[in-house]
């Protein structure tokens, strides 16, 4: 198993390790505390969460089986070669613990908080159940084998594959609406940190092994990071240039009145929302 090279790459690798885990875990905190303050949750897509509730759920099994499995990483090494590091750190288990946890209290609050007209879209339901029973299949399919790292990497592709169409049904609702009312803006701009951060890191192992396999070996991380920046940018654009509103205290009463007739599911018509 391979070591570091450099001590100052491998102290960076660490920092920008955990200011990644830290932007990103405090980024759940803005949603959650502007729902808290407006009693409402008028405005952030339910199916964004739902299926961000997936992603991160399928993530976690991916880092927690790779990091802690001796017997996923032997595979990884007989794969990729034994001088390669193992491409998850302590950071990115304790983020996505913390991740599926705040995600699941944020749909907590959409049970107890004023929610308007917004449902749960049938198609976002179909997704989740989908992706799960198609989990469930390549857990048998893997069984005879003893294909763990094939087995998680069926888990990484589907936190990929959520990462890509979650933030879809806000960016729509955003678009809807003319407004980014509800949807937090602190979240956007910690989650673009986490990104950037998070890339530094991998570029730091990266360099200091002459290797880029940690990209490629690991191309569910590389590209959680590009989705994530991509889709931050343009929240970032609606927000400040596109839908810009001035500062005001909203009550759930204010939001239905403002928002109700346009809050619909944006991954299918009104007449399919349950």
């Amino acid at each position: 198993m391979s070591s570091w090279n450099s001590l100052p790459l491998e102290i960076s690798y660490q920092v920008l390790g955990w200011i990644a885990f830290f932007s990103w875990s405090f980024s759940f905190y803005p949603q959650v505390i502007l729902n808290f303050r407006r009693k409402s949750v008028v405005g952030l897509n339910f199916d964004f969460l739902v299926l961000n509730l997936t992603k991160h759920s399928s993530y976690l099994i991916y880092n927690a089986v790779l990091f802690f499995s001796p017997t996923v990483q032997k595979q990884y090494h007989e794969k990729y070669g034994l001088n390669e590091m193992i491409p998850v750190a302590a950071n990115d288990v304790a983020f996505s613990i913390h991740a599926v946890l705040l995600t699941a209290f944020t749909l907590f609050q959409v049970i107890i908080y004023e929610r308007g007209s917004q449902r749960v879209s049938k198609i976002s339901f179909t997704i989740t159940f989908v992706v799960w029973v198609s989990a469930a299949v390549c857990v048998f399919v893997a069984w005879p084998s003893q294909s763990w790292l094939w087995l998680i990497s069926v888990f990484n592709t589907i936190q990929v594959i959520m990462t890509v169409i979650k933030y879809i049904p806000q960016a729509v609702l955003n678009f809807t609406r003319k407004s980014t009312v509800g949807w937090s803006i602190g979240n956007i701009l910690l989650d673009l940190l986490g990104g950037m951060t998070n890339y530094g890191q991998m570029a730091m192992q990266s360099i200091d092994q002459g290797s880029w396999v940690n990209f490629y070996g690991n191309i569910g991380k590389t590209l959680l990071s590009l989705v994530s920046i991509f889709f931050d940018l343009l929240f970032i654009v609606q927000h400040y240039l596109l839908y810009p509103h001035k500062k005001e205290k909203f009550t759930p009463e204010d939001d239905n009145d403002s928002t109700a007739p346009l809050v619909k599911s944006s991954l299918e018509s009104p007449a399919e929302n349950v």
